[in-house]
Parts: C-alpha cells; structure tokens; sequence
C-alpha cells in the first residue's frame, strides 16, 4: 500500500466513526493507532459514554468482526477459549470456538471476572493462540482486546495484575461529552428515529493488515530510540515512583509512536509523537509511590514532568 493511499484510508475510517461518536477526534485517533500497531487497548472510564459504540463502529467501518464478553465473577475459560464437545455420530471430539476466535475482541468490565478467567486471555494477547485440551489453535489477524473497566465502582471486581496491565499497548478514557457535543448527540438520535446508526464498511481486512505492516516500515532514527529510552529509565529512578516502565514500555512507546505517525500524515517518528503518546502508553505501567497517591500525584503528571526535563532530539 502507498503511503498516500494509507493516508486517505485513515482519514476515511476516522470520519465514518465519527457518524456515531461525537466530538472524541483525539480518542478516535488513539484507538486507530492502537489498531495499527496491533495492540491491546484498556478503557478505563464510566458507563454510558460510548465506549463499546465506539469499538463496533470501528468493526463495522474496517470490516472486521466483532465479539463483545460480559466479564462476570461466574465468567469461566472455557466461555472465553472455547471447548471440546464430543460427537456421537464421529466418535471424536471436536472443538467449539468461543467469542476469542474474532478481529476485535470487547471485554467489557474486565475486572468483573475472577483472576483464573481473566488469564485465560493472557495466552491469547500475547502469542495470539488458543490453546485448549492441548491443542493450540491460532487466532485471526487482526486479533485485538479492547478491554473497559469502571474505576468507580470496586465491589466485587478483581484489580488487574500487573503482568496483565502490562500486556495492553494503551490505556484511555472517553470522558464526558462538552455541553455543545452532548447537545448534538440527542439531536442526532431524535433525527435518526432509530437506536442504530447506518455505518458503512470503508476499507477491508485486508487494508487494516497492510496498514499495519506499513506501521511496521516506518522510520525511527537512533536519536529517537535514545530519547524514549532515556524517558523510560527516567520512570526507573524517579523519586515518586515505586515501580518503573519495563523494556515492553519502551517497545511500546516507539510502536504507539510509529502508528501515530502515519495517522498524522507522517512516514517517520518525531519527538511529538513520542510525547503524544507517552501517557496513553506509560500510565499504567508505572507504580507510584502509597504516600504520593494519597497526596494526589497522578502518573500523568509525572510522566509530564519528566519528558519536559529530558532534553527532544532534532530531527532533520
């Protein structure tokens, strides 16, 4: 794929979704470089603020397929993975395919299910395989999580462990809509007379696959490795942080950076990039210290702080 075809493919995507998300650009342009860098999304925001409308658009637009799980304390494996069910009529038994076996994977409140579910989709994450009854089966491409949790409501939720917060390329909220946007989308509704939304499919499988190779092939110079290096080990000796970014932090940053890249027009990665999607990429990776959260530091502060203190490369 050409790079200005991928250019106008992007922009087409983008402006197909926002038919059914208003006023959320930014968000749209996170989830879409995610995407392309093959990674996992975690939202982490409220209910009722388009979170799961926003993933089916995106499924709809890119013809991808789409499965959406219900996380729930009684959720077991076997109704993420799938399991083997025995034919009477070949003697054999056969396995089923569960909602993993999809492009775009919503795990709705995912910190609803117990610890040994929401592992079940570790395997799947990372190596992109299934494996059940020791057979392992391999998923489709694209095969992405986009996970939400609400950060209001803990009763009866399982705080995600680390190693699996760390498998999510980017964290987001949506947030609240401004009063103009909130206005515009119940203008829509009342228009529409109808609860769906009429979304067309604008590119292919096959064009978010060739999309995210072109990610792939886009220029990172040296100068810019060091610089998210140097951000990435800052989090490893900074006063107010009890556990840094590991080295997937820094695979992370210049993977989000690249796809960020391409959505802005760009064949290569400038230091911009890198502090656009430096939060998104790092604020669930650091662990601050008990007595600064108390006081209401926040990661994206000191992330902020540090990235202004580390000195951008200039890129000719």
């Amino acid at each position: 794929m050409k790079f200005e075809t991928a250019t106008e493919k992007i922009n087409t995507i983008i402006n197909e979704v926002k038919k059914a998300i208003v006023g959320k650009d930014e968000v749209l342009k996170y989830v879409l470089s995610g995407i392309l860098a093959n990674g996992h999304i975690l939202f982490e925001d409220l209910p009722g603020l388009g979170k799961t409308l926003m993933i089916r658009t995106f499924s709809q637009a890119m013809g991808l397929n789409f499965s959406r799980i219900q996380f729930t304390p009684d959720l077991l494996p076997a109704d993420i993975s799938g399991v083997s069910v025995f034919n009477m009529s070949s003697n054999q038994f056969e396995f089923r395919e569960g909602p993993v076996f999809t492009n775009l994977l919503l795990a709705d409140e995912i910190n609803r299910a117990t610890p040994k579910t929401q592992s079940a989709l570790l395997e799947a994450m990372q190596e992109r395989t299934v494996t059940v009854d020791g057979n392992s089966y391999k998923l489709d491409s694209p095969f992405i999580v986009l996970a939400t949790q609400n950060p209001i409501e803990y009763e009866g939720t399982f705080t995600l462990p680390e190693a699996q917060l760390d498998r999510f390329l980017m964290k987001l909220n949506v947030g609240y809509p401004s009063k103009k946007d909130e206005i515009q989308i119940v203008k829509n509704r009342v228009e529409r007379k109808k609860e769906e939304f009429d979304i067309d499919t604008v590119v292919s499988k096959q064009d978010i696959l060739d999309l995210q190779f072109l990610v792939e092939n886009i220029h990172v110079s040296d100068p810019i490795v060091e610089y998210v290096v140097s951000i990435v080990e800052k989090t490893r000796n900074h006063s107010q942080i009890a556990v840094g970014a590991s080295p997937r932090g820094s695979l992370g940053l210049i993977q989000a950076a690249k796809a960020w890249a391409l959505i802005q027009g760009r064949d290569f990665v400038n230091p911009q990039d890198i502090q656009d999607v430096l939060i998104p990429v790092l604020g669930h990776r650091v662990i601050l210290r008990s007595g600064d959260i108390i006081s209401g530091v926040t990661s994206e502060t000191i992330l902020t702080e540090i990235y202004h203190r580390i000195p951008a490369p200039r890129i000719q």
